[in-house]
C-alpha cells in the first residue's frame, strides 16, 4: 500500500506538469503521425511478401522469404527509431521542467538530435529483439506465443527507462540498457503500480468517454440530423485521441521523474520528495 500511495502520488505529479506544460503532448502527437506515415509506407511490401512467407512457415521454413524478413527488419527500426526519438524529446523536455524551467517544442527536439546515434542504435537493437521474439512466436505454436510473451514483458520492463538514460546521459545503446535494467530493480514497485495505475486510470477515462460519446450519438441519431451526428461523432474521436495523447505524455514524465529521483534523489520540482524518499534506499 505504501508504495501504491507513493506511485499514485508520482502520477498526479506527472499530470499536473503537463497541465502546466500542455505542449509536451505534442510529442505523443508527432509520435503518432510519424508511425502512421511509416505503417502507410509499408503497408504495400509487407502485404505483398506475407502470403510468400506464410507458406515458407508452412513448408518448414525452407522457403521462408528472406526479402520479407529484410522488409520486416527495415519496418521494425524505422517505427521504433521514430516512436524513441520523439520519447526521448519528450523525456528532455520533461528534465527541463523537473529542474524549474519552462521547456519548449523545440528544446525536446534539439536534445533528442544531438542523441540520434545512440537513438538509431537503440532502434537497432528493439528491432532485432521483436524480429527474435517474432520468429519465435512463429515457430513453436503456441508454446512459442507464452515464451515470446513472456520474453516480450521482460524485455519492456527491463528498458522501461531507456528513454530517460538516453535523455539524461551521453551513453551509447547499450549502456543504456544496462542502465535501464539496473535502476528498474530500484524501482520495481514504483515502476510497475505506478504504470498500473496511469493503465487503469486512462482505460476509466477512456471508457467514460465511450460511453457518453455513444450515448449522445445515439440521441443525434434519434434527431436525424446527420451534422449532428457528425459533429457528436467528431468530437468524440477528438476526445479520445486527446486522452491518449495526455496518457501517452504522463508516462514519459512519470518515466523521467522515476529516473531522476533513482538516480539522484530527487524527482524534481512539483513532486513530493518526502513522501518517496523512503522508496529507493541503496542496498547494502
Amino acid at each position: 500500500m505504501g508504495k501504491f500511495a507513493r506511485s499514485w502520488a508520482l502520477m498526479k505529479s506527472s499530470a499536473n506538469i503537463l497541465r502546466q506544460d500542455k505542449e509536451l503532448m505534442l510529442f505523443p502527437l508527432f509520435a503518432g503521425i510519424a508511425s502512421l506515415i511509416v505503417i502507410a509506407s509499408f503497408a504495400w511490401p509487407v502485404f505483398s511478401l506475407y502470403q510468400g512467407h506464410r507458406t515458407g512457415l508452412e513448408d518448414g521454413g525452407r522457403h521462408v522469404s528472406p526479402v520479407f524478413l529484410a522488409v520486416s527488419f527495415l519496418f521494425y527500426f524505422v517505427q521504433y527509431g521514430v516512436v524513441i526519438f520523439f520519447n526521448t524529446a519528450l523525456a528532455s523536455a520533461a528534465f527541463i521542467r523537473l529542474d524549474g524551467g519552462n521547456p519548449t517544442l523545440n528544446d525536446g527536439l534539439r536534445s533528442a538530435w544531438s542523441k540520434l546515434p545512440a537513438i538509431v542504435g537503440y532502434a537497432l537493437i528493439s528491432a532485432t529483439v521483436g524480429m527474435i521474439l517474432r520468429a519465435i512466436q512463429e515457430r513453436a505454436g503456441f508454446i512459442g506465443r507464452i515464451v515470446a510473451g513472456l520474453l516480450g514483458v521482460g524485455w519492456t520492463v527491463a528498458t522501461f527507462l531507456v528513454v530517460p538514460v538516453l535523455a539524461a546521459q551521453n551513453v551509447g545503446p547499450v549502456d543504456a540498457v544496462k542502465d535501464s535494467a539496473s535502476l528498474v530493480k530500484r524501482t520495481w514497485g514504483e515502476n510497475i503500480i505506478g504504470n498500473a495505475g496511469i493503465g487503469l486510470a486512462g482505460g476509466i477515462l477512456t471508457f467514460c468517454v465511450m460511453l457518453v460519446s455513444i450515448l449522445l450519438f445515439v440521441g443525434a441519431v434519434s434527431t436525424g440530423s446527420v451534422a449532428l451526428m457528425v459533429l457528436v461523432g467528431a468530437v468524440g474521436i477528438i476526445a479520445l485521441v486527446a486522452l491518449s495523447l495526455f496518457q501517452n505524455a504522463m508516462h514519459g514524465v512519470y518515466a523521467a521523474a522515476l529516473y531522476r529521483y533513482a538516480e539522484y534523489g530527487d524527482p524534481g520540482e512539483g513532486f513530493d520528495r518526502a513522501l518517496l524518499e523512503s522508496a529507493f534506499r541503496q542496498k547494502k
